[in-house]
């Protein structure tokens, strides 16, 4: 218990000094990791499964099942803008993991003028974000995880520098299939900025919970979201998502984002913003995963995900 209450104090205090009004950067943080968590709405910390890039939602998900697990997504986003992430994990003794990984976003080549509209070339624009991950059981049912994170970004002749965690817990009862997780999401800061001012990561306070039907191989997934800006509408923080898994190679998801579809219905041609869908399938020793969703007016966005245990190459 004086874990439980030590990493759940620490949780709570980074959230504390995290909750300050103002420009937050990097936000491709918020676009989603995980081709299953795409599907469920993009955001979800409460879904156990052995399914790596799920630890970008809460780093408490990071699990012994995931040991020499390797995984890369890429997100399809707007136009020739890709988002993508690279992840590895192995098992430190018998209650730790360790994970390591990356994610970006490039921007595609642009244009450079003067001022004077006068073409000078190309330029470059990407965000990089290196993540260090660790988790480890502190109970039989509670779990703790820390994801440590230094974003740079690019932008032609600009550069910015970013520090930050994520912090999360995970309560999972294997009996009752009942999982509760909470994460603090990108508590940071920048240390280098475009300009002379400092801003914040785009930091996100989240807490869900996923319970699987008892006699169907369904699960449901309720998420609260930027639960630090509660000045919202309340129902503008709701994620929910739904899974149907009729053997452990195969499932199906759908998800409905409450404040996604808000932001999208402004404009008449987006009635299914803030619906998404995805399905996965594991094919001998490869586990391949795929979602489709409204993150933008523009387009409908696609995100691709393969994973495999190096464990099963003798590795």
């Amino acid at each position: 218990m004086k874990k439980i209450s030590a990493i759940t104090l620490l949780l709570f205090y980074s959230l504390s000094l995290a909750a300050q009004d103002g420009e937050t950067v990097f936000s491709y943080l918020l676009l989603p990791s995980s081709a299953r968590g795409a599907a469920l709405g993009g955001y979800n910390v409460s879904v156990v499964e052995n399914d790596l890039p799920l630890i970008y939602m809460n780093p408490a998900l990071l699990r012994e099942d995931m040991d020499m697990t390797i995984n890369a997504n890429y997100l399809s986003y707007i136009g020739d803008i890709g988002v993508g992430s690279a992840t590895f994990a192995k098992t430190l003794g018998e209650k730790s993991v360790w994970g390591v990984g990356f994610n970006f976003a490039n921007y595609g080549k642009m244009l450079e003028t003067t001022q004077a509209q006068d073409i000078v070339g190309d330029l470059n624009a990407n965000d990089i974000c290196g993540n260090l991950f660790f988790s480890r059981d502190l109970t039989e049912t509670f779990r703790g995880g820390i994801a440590a994170k230094l974003v740079y970004s690019n932008y032609s002749h600009n550069t910015a520098i970013g520090l930050g965690v994520d912090l999360g817990i995970n309560y999972y009862n294997p009996e009752t299939e009942l999982s509760i997780g909470i994460a603090g999401k990108n508590l940071g800061r920048q240390v280098k900025s475009y300009e002379d001012e400092l801003s914040n990561l785009p930091w996100n306070i989240q807490l869900g919970m996923s319970q699987r039907l008892n006699h169907a191989p369904i699960r449901y997934s309720i998420t609260l979201i930027n639960l630090n800006h509660l000045r919202e509408s309340l129902m503008r923080h709701f994620v929910f998502g739904v899974e149907l898994m009729p053997s452990d190679n195969f499932w199906i998801a759908a998800g409905y984002n409450t404040k996604r579809a808000s932001d999208l219905s402004l404009t008449e041609s987006n009635k299914m913003g803030g619906f998404s869908v995805g399905a996965g399938l594991k094919v001998k020793a490869f586990s391949i995963g795929c979602s489709a969703g409204i993150y933008h007016p523009s387009a409908t966005s696609v995100m691709v995900s393969l994973s495999t245990s190096l464990s099963d190459f003798g590795l």
